[in-house]
């Protein structure tokens, strides 16, 4: 079953004495003692639920309870099927990677841009390669100028052996 994030005080949970009170068409009422309205709204085999626990001036509204927390999950439903999940692909070069190879791991990095998703571009050091840590910047930065589409978050840093930058779709 769907949660609904937020939980309504219905009927007798209203701890108010005195409510505002809207009918099911919509129509003020106006402020009247909790209970008489809890009466009304049972009249119409309705339910008061409480809508705006304001403390100064609560608000009520006579509705099909069960109708309305359905209603509630549908619309958190296609909330949730209308958002966007962000990834983080990866791609890992090597400092003495041919221009070739740059190309094609350049090539499937826009793939990810277009779809929406962020970038790590890594680089791994090994041995005596760690003296070439300004190399690998260098081939960082030609790596993220062949990519049409995309803008720089976080730049070259060096961690440890490995050398990562994060790249983002641009902003249209």
């Amino acid at each position: 079953m769907f949660n609904i994030k937020q939980n309504f005080l219905v009927n007798e949970e209203i701890r108010f004495s005195e409510v505002q009170v809207i009918d099911d068409n919509g129509q003020k009422l106006g402020k009247m003692s909790t209970r008489k309205a809890i009466e009304i709204a049972e009249e119409k085999n309705m339910d008061l639920v409480l809508v705006s626990p304001n403390a100064n001036n609560p608000v009520c509204k006579m509705l099909d309870y069960s109708k309305f927390k359905f209603e509630m999950a549908k619309k958190a439903k296609e909330a949730k099927k209308k958002q966007k999940v962000i990834e983080i692909k990866e791609i890992r070069l090597s400092p003495n990677i041919d221009k070739h190879d740059l190309e094609v791991k350049a090539k499937n990095a826009n793939k990810f841009l277009e779809a929406g998703n962020k970038v790590k571009v890594s680089m791994r050091f090994r041995g005596r390669e760690l003296n070439f840590v300004n190399q690998g910047k260098e081939i960082m930065r030609d790596f993220q100028g062949m990519l049409e589409n995309s803008q720089v978050d976080k730049e070259p840093k060096v961690e440890g052996k490995n050398l990562t930058m994060f790249l983002s779709p641009k902003q249209k």
